[in-house]
């Protein structure tokens, strides 16, 4: 097990951003990772347990221990028993490390109260063993300046020299200064200067984002104690800008943008309609803010209920002035509320993405088998993606959900997304949702293209009798248009089904792109991530009734989508029985197909029948299957019917409260994927990434 002690050079640096964001970037690659704060240091406005402990357990599922809080630490160095603190923090960390690879420890921020944890940090290093990172800020401080700091602070740890400090991140830093020092990948990060001779590594630079700073509207409400006159999306919505208004309402219209917090006294009847207006036409407004006290008009607030109400605009009333509440929030504290988990995501999946992983990775001498916790599968299958390079059709273009994940694809380089629809539809429905859509995402108007696509199709169809009108009337589906572009090779794969059924998405590959020649059968599986490790579930969509022979299929199938996607297949073939303690017509299909299975594909580990408790848990399968290589540590979970695939995938989510992605169609010459309809953009982001990973390994 290898241990980091994270220790700041001063206040303010972003400490707990910055060693959450760690531990997300060393999960990602496949670290079963531990957390440690040793020390509570409670922040003004904390009133509960300590921060770094509560988000890491609320967002990583992780356990650490109850850290000692402040008062007691002063109270053991004020009474000269240091190693008594020591031996208690030892104690913590070990509950805390079960079981790890390696350990983010994090340490204490100096301030006028508590000047003397710089020494303490680096009591608590040396007691544990560990390798520190330093963490410093450069929003007001030159880079020279900051590695004055670095060097006085890592003296502090017995200096560079002695090597007991490994390397620093730096945090808030200029886009400037960040793309000087990280010209491409977090592995290209560049020294410092002052570090050119010196064995103090750069770890990460992470540059200062603004919108990482939003907080929630239901922030804003808090924070200056606000009446809520209509409550809208107020827990959703993020102040991106803030609109102070004194001009008229003809004045103000060109910032009346997404995520605008509209200040203005409840008397400006204009500013208000305005408002009212802009948010019925669909831009997601912060809120509006009522200063002065004022309600406004009776006849006002009916003229605008409708539009208020619909359109989920957040309307509060303040009895401070319009220039005291600006003052009051230029004051806003910018941390992290502890409740607002996405925002926390977000941060921690943009200090991890700037950490050098594979670095530190390398430093903890890892061999084991990697563990893909549910962060890690999407982080992964994200980077899979983007070095795949594909090109993904989506039928559904004029869908705001779908828009949504396009733009996101191309800016986080996941896949060129083409969009089937009316560009001037497109463009309407994205500027409602305050989107900015990249010039390099292809808008293509089916009423242009359809007619180069109706001879190709009867010539694919025609052994089933399609001739020319019919094509042309089948291809006035953007699915079966989408399809027809993929069976040219003109795209590499397809994603479908926010609005469409599943039959409809399904229907046209079968007809137009058909089985791999290696197969007879098209299943599905399901990624279901669990809190500690994902496991691939088959079939649990598409096969009725499958025979013994397409039972083998669909294992071989699946053990192959688990390995492309970073999962290593121990497949566990589902039964009411394991091995030969149950007989009856369903037990032996099962036990076949597992032979057929073996027979295919000898250098499998896979195993059955099992039931489902000796596949997942090992003290059940050492009674039960004590011989079997995958018993009590499957991976991939395949049912004998759609009956118990589908029941057992539901029980799961459901009950567990366990996400899914899927469902994943394999079998096809070339991917297609259906999206169940209530799929959040997130979800469709993430089956476009599949689907290009899948695309990347038919390719090969």
């Amino acid at each position: 097990m290898h241990t980091f002690f994270i220790a700041p050079t001063s206040f303010g640096v972003g400490l707990t951003s910055v060693s959450l964001g760690l531990v997300r970037a060393l999960d990602n690659v496949g670290l079963r990772v531990a957390f440690c704060k040793p020390i509570a240091q409670q922040h003004a406005t904390d009133s509960g347990p300590e921060r770094s402990t509560l988000l890491i357990h609320q967002v990583m599922g992780l356990t650490p221990s109850d850290p000692i809080t402040l008062e007691r630490v002063e109270d053991l160095l004020g009474d000269h028993k240091r190693d008594i603190l020591m031996e208690q923090i030892v104690g913590l960390f070990q509950k805390s490390a079960d079981d790890a690879d390696v350990v983010i420890v994090e340490g204490l921020v100096p301030t006028r109260q508590a000047p003397y944890v710089t020494r303490l940090n680096a009591d608590i290093a040396k007691t544990l063993g560990a390798e520190v990172i330093l963490v410093s800020a450069s929003n007001e401080d030159s880079l020279d300046m900051v590695a004055d700091k670095l060097e006085i602070v890592s003296d502090s740890f017995g200096g560079v020299s002695k090597k007991r400090v490994l390397g620093y991140i730096i945090n808030k830093m200029s886009q400037e200064a960040f793309s000087q020092h990280s010209p491409g990948a977090p592995h290209e990060i560049v020294k410092l200067d002052a570090f050119r001779n010196k064995p103090l590594m750069p770890i990460g630079y992470i540059p200062w984002d603004d919108s990482l700073a939003s907080p929630r509207t239901k922030d804003v409400a808090q924070l200056l104690n606000a009446r809520v006159l209509n409550e809208g999306d107020i827990a959703q919505r993020r102040v991106t800008s803030r609109v102070l208004c004194a001009r008229t309402a003809a004045n103000i219209t060109h910032l009346l943008k997404p995520g605008a917090l509209i200040i203005t006294p409840g008397d400006r009847d204009d500013i208000i309609l305005a408002a009212s207006l802009a948010s019925l036409n669909g831009v997601p407004l912060a809120g509006l803010l009522l200063t002065n006290g004022i309600m406004p008009a009776d006849s006002i607030m009916d003229l605008c209920r409708k539009a208020v109400q619909s359109s989920g605009l957040p309307v509060m009333l303040i009895e401070t002035n319009s220039y005291n509440t600006a003052t009051k929030l230029d004051r806003m504290n910018n941390e992290v509320p502890v409740d607002d988990v996405d925002r926390i995501e977000r941060v921690m999946d943009s200090v991890a993405s700037c950490i050098n992983a594979e670095w530190l990775k390398e430093r903890c001498g890892h061999n084991t088998e990697p563990r893909l916790s549910p962060p890690a599968f999407r982080y992964q299958l994200v980077q899979k993606a983007h070095n795949a390079h594909k090109r993904i059709v989506l039928p559904e273009g004029n869908e705001p959900r779908t828009i949504q994940a396009a733009a996101i694809c191309h800016q986080r380089g996941i896949a060129q997304c083409i969009l089937l629809g009316k560009p001037q539809e497109i463009q309407t429905v994205a500027e409602g949702c305050g989107l900015i859509l990249p010039d390099d995402l292809v808008i293509m108007d089916p009423d242009v293209v359809r007619g180069r696509y109706i001879e190709p199709m009867v010539e694919l169809r025609k052994n089933k009798g399609l001739n020319a009108p019919m094509a042309e009337s089948q291809l006035e589906d953007n699915v079966v248009l989408g399809t027809m572009m993929l069976a040219l090779d003109e795209v590499d794969g397809l994603v479908s089904g926010a609005v469409h059924t599943t039959a409809n998405t399904i229907r046209p590959a079968f007809q137009l792109i058909k089985t791999r020649p290696d197969t007879q059968i098209v299943s599905s599986i399901f990624f279901m991530l669990l809190p500690d490790q994902v496991l691939v579930y088959g079939d649990c969509a598409v096969n009725p009734d499958p025979t013994a022979e397409e039972l083998a299929d669909i294992a071989i199938q699946s053990a192959e989508s688990a390995a492309a996607f970073g999962i290593p297949p121990r497949v566990a073939m589902i039964s009411y029985s394991t091995g030969t303690s149950g007989s009856g017509v369903d037990v032996e299909k099962v036990r076949k197909a597992t032979e057929l299975a073996r027979s295919k594909r000898p250098e499998l580990l896979i195993d059955g029948p099992l039931q489902y408790d000796a596949a997942a848990i090992e003290s059940v399968a050492r009674s039960k299957a004590p011989n079997s290589p995958v018993a009590g540590r499957a991976t991939v979970f395949i049912f004998p019917d759609l009956n118990t695939g589908n029941t057992t995938y539901k029980a799961v989510q459901r009950s567990a409260d366990v996400i899914s992605v899927g469902p994943m169609l394999q079998g096809l010459r070339k991917p297609v994927n259906d999206l169940s309809r209530g799929a959040l953009v997130d979800d469709i982001v993430y089956t476009i990434a599949l689907t290009a990973v899948q695309a990347e390994q038919s390719h090969h």
